[in-house]
This record gives C-alpha cells, structure tokens and sequence, in this order.
C-alpha cells in the first residue's frame, strides 16, 4: 500500500464507495463527485489494463480507447510492474463475478 495516499479522507472516500450497492449508486455518486473527463479517465485505463491482460498491442489499444501510449505505459506498470495488485484484483473478481 501507498503510505502517501492513506489518510483519513481517503479512508473516507473508499468507505463511501464500499457503501455502494449496484451500478445505479456509483452512477449517482461518481457523478457527483468527478467531472466526465475525470470518470472517463478512469474507466478508459480500467479498459486497457483489461486489454493488456488480454495480449492486446498498444496500437490495438490506442485505436480501441483512444489512450495515449503514455497513459498505456503508466497502466502497464502499474498492472505488471507493482506490487499492489490493484487492477488484477479488481479484473479477476469481475471475470469471476465476485465481490468481497
């Protein structure tokens, strides 16, 4: 875990997403809270870590998203690089339909 991120908004924040029940709540409340570029950025490198995962090339997944190679490179470190298993874990528990 990144020491910088944790403090007690961020504790807050996580805790306000955990409190999500479907699709429908993070809807209403990911609107509210970011701007459409700022969901849509998040979700655009969801998709490539998914495509990466997938064997996908860079060129594949720059004309599929629309990212830059900048944005794939940063989502392939952080996907095969880290030691936090951030995107594995949430791409598995989808796959498998799982939640915690």
């Amino acid at each position: 875990m990144n020491s910088k991120l944790k403090n007690d908004s961020t504790d807050y924040l996580f805790k306000a997403i955990l409190s999500l029940e479907n699709e429908e709540d993070c809807y209403r409340f990911f609107e509210d809270l970011c701007t459409s570029a700022e969901l849509k950025a998040m979700s655009q490198r969801l998709v490539v870590a998914k495509m990466l995962t997938e064997k996908k090339v860079y060129t594949e997944i720059v004309k599929e998203t629309g990212a830059s190679t900048a944005t794939i490179s940063r989502v392939k470190r952080a996907l095969f690089d880290n030691d936090t298993y951030g995107y594995t874990l949430v791409l598995d528990r989808i796959e498998n339909g799982e939640k915690e």
